[in-house]
Formats: C-alpha cells, structure tokens, sequence
C-alpha cells in the first residue's frame, strides 16, 4: 500500500472512530499532498509525499519553537500532537553514527574536498536521507565534515 493509500485509509478509520484531532491533523496531511499534486499535475508517489511530510515537519518544528517563544503552550502543544503524527508516516530515523558514516562515504564518492562542493553533496545524499533526517542537522553535519 502506498504511503499516500496509508494516510487516506487513517482519514477513513478516524472519521468512523470520531477522533477529531487526529482527523483534522490527517486532512491536513492530506490537503498538502493534494495541494502538491494540483500544482504540478502529476499522481506522486512515495517519495515526493515523504518530501510533503518532511516540509511538514520542519513547518511544525519551526512553530512550536515560535509558539513557546510567545508562551502560547495550548498551540504548540497542538503542534506537538501534528508533529508526532506526521512523523509516524516516516521511515525510521537515522542515528548520528549512521548519518555520519552516509555523509563520510558520499563524500568520498564524489570526491569533495571544500565548502564548495556541498551542494553536490546535498544533492546526493538527499534521496537518501529524506524523510529520516532533518535535512537542517544534515547540512550542518556535511559543512562539519568538509570544514575539516
């Protein structure tokens, strides 16, 4: 089943159940897929709806850090709640040790050797990487490893 079937079947399954948090959470899921889908006019498949999720993601993370910020709690609570669900469509994540053994080898791979390489390293681990690793840690961690 796709991801894309997974989350329309949850839609489903909360609306029998009258879970409304959870329901409104997946139809927000499922507005930015199709939102994606109606701008480029094309079916996505799983790999284009996990970069949807993983933009999700760091949406919600940008938010609840706003949000307590501005000691708004009951909103970035709301936050928390969409942030975990999003992230249940998500594939396992990277540890650090892994993250760093992918970044290492990619360089080697392609040979890089300064800071001005690491879009083309990006680049390459991305596919890789999407959806199990907040692209922001990952992006530090290549700069890391070419700074060195």
């Amino acid at each position: 089943m796709s991801l894309k079937a997974r989350i329309q079947e949850d839609v489903k399954t909360a609306m029998r159940a009258h879970e409304r948090e959870q329901l409104a959470a997946l139809r927000l899921i499922s507005a930015a897929i199709k939102q994606k889908e109606v701008d480029e006019r094309v079916e996505l498949d799983d790999s284009q709806v996990l970069a949807v999720l993983d933009k999700m993601v760091k949406q919600r993370r940008e938010s609840i850090e706003q949000y307590e910020q501005a000691g708004r709690e009951d909103l970035a609570a709301r936050e928390r709640f969409e942030l975990e669900l999003i992230q249940g469509y998500l594939p396992r994540q990277l540890g650090q040790d892994e993250l760093s053994e992918l970044i290492q080898r990619t360089i080697s791979e392609l040979g890089a050797s300064s800071l001005r390489d690491m879009g083309p390293v990006m680049n390459a681990l991305r596919g890789e990487v999407q959806g199990r690793a907040d692209m922001k840690a990952v992006s530090e961690a290549v700069k890391a490893q070419l700074a060195s």
